[in-house]
């Protein structure tokens, strides 16, 4: 252990600038001792190098950091068996089901996405400035896309999206709320198995229940899956993609830059995936051996967090990391979709569905701006949720 005051993290939850502390400690201690929510001692990790090691080495555990006994970075507010949620689709043999699911070249999906996107910003457009671009378009566009590949009623997603702030609170202490909400909607996709109108994902993996193969899947193990892809794509996807309009309001050259020539857009999406701020806290790993990290010595059952936005903006792997630059050789070298066995599956579907956004919000709505101060944003705080309540906008 080491004998270092402990600092405690995170360490601020206002997503428009990087924490000062951020960069202070990967040039001093890019491996540094802390205090989690929970209260517990974790090792922050938060130079490039040395966060791609941690996601990378198998020694460095997702799944048991839901343990019974080990430190936290905050309460669970799954079941802990749902934490490797990859995983146990990997291990049922539906991996690839749920890939092709979020192949973005599934028939139809992008134009769907176009579709809804365009629905969405005209709507906005008709009743006038200022209008709340997360709220009227961000989460309700990620929503509606989930929707579409579980192939679930788009009238259900309100619903299910109220699980969210509490299925991706950090909390220190366990929330009563969280097991309800995971019933209830472990019971609504349960139901939609056997809903002759399922279609997308859930009606495939409702077939399988005829296979003599899939015997050993039980319904409920099924209905997790819908449940857990439809928490984490939206919070995940609304999340950057509200930080990506927060991003272009702060440039305005970029806005320019991308109207005039929109064929960059693929390009400045990953530019914006690594600046984006929305995440807060650390991706968690528990060391299961001793471990040498730079210049500390992890032991077995330590608590490892990988903070994103210090690898993502470490001028070591991104000279000039603050600036958004569209012609970045190593631009989709970033960790905001993780990495090692735990690389999000999703990364083509989340750059289709920021691309259709950003071109469909910079057509209509050119000359992007805060209706409001940007110090007066109230700033939500979970992971994946250190976004603004509302993102009031003008054009």
């Amino acid at each position: 252990m080491s004998t270092e005051t402990l600092i405690d993290f995170p360490f601020s939850w206002r997503g428009d600038q990087l924490p000062g502390e951020v960069e202070e400690l990967r040039a001093s201690t890019p491996v540094r001792r802390v205090r989690t929510i929970a209260g517990d001692e974790a090792w922050l990790v938060s130079s490039y190098e040395l966060c791609r090691q941690v996601l990378e080495d198998p020694r460095f555990s997702l799944k048991d950091t839901s343990a019974p006994g080990v430190p936290r970075q905050y309460a669970l507010t799954i079941p802990p068996e749902v934490v490797n949620n990859m995983g146990n689709i990997t291990g049922a043999g539906l991996r690839k089901a749920v890939l092709k699911a979020l192949n973005p070249k599934s028939p139809g999906l992008a134009r769907w996405m176009r579709s809804q996107a365009a629905e969405l910003v005209d709507g906005l457009v008709r009743e006038g400035a200022p209008a709340d671009l997360r709220g009227g378009f961000a989460d309700p566009y990620s929503a509606g896309m989930h929707c579409r590949i579980l192939g679930i009623p788009p009238k259900d997603a309100p619903r299910l999206t109220r699980s969210l702030d509490i299925a991706f609170m950090n909390s220190a202490c366990p929330v009563t709320g969280a097991r309800l909400n995971w019933d209830r909607d472990i019971a609504y996709m349960t139901e939609r198995l056997d809903d002759p109108a399922t279609t997308g994902l859930m009606a495939e993996l409702a077939a399988l229940r005829a296979d003599p193969d899939y015997g050993h899947l039980s319904d409920e193990m099924l209905a997790t899956v819908g449940v857990t892809m439809f928490g984490a794509g939206v919070i995940s996807t609304a999340g950057f993609l509200t930080m990506a309009l927060v991003s272009l309001v702060q440039h305005p050259e970029l806005q320019a830059e991308l109207i005039a020539h929109p064929g960059r857009i693929p390009a400045a999406v990953d530019e914006l995936l690594r600046v984006n701020l929305s995440i807060g806290d650390g991706l968690p790993r528990l060391a299961t051996e001793d471990v040498r990290l730079g210049e500390v010595d992890v032991r077995a059952g330590d608590l490892v967090l990988v903070l994103v936005e210090g690898a993502n903006f470490d001028p070591a792997a991104f000279p000039d990391p603050h600036t958004v630059d569209l012609a970045r050789e190593n631009a989709t070298a970033h960790l905001s979709f993780g990495g090692g066995r735990h690389y999000c599956p999703a990364t083509a579907l989340g750059r289709k569905h920021a691309e259709i956004a950003l071109e469909t919000v910079l057509e209509r709505m050119p000359g992007l701006r805060l209706a409001v101060p940007i110090e007066q944003l109230v700033w939500r705080t979970g992971f994946m949720k250190r976004i603004p309540e509302r993102l009031p906008i003008m054009w």
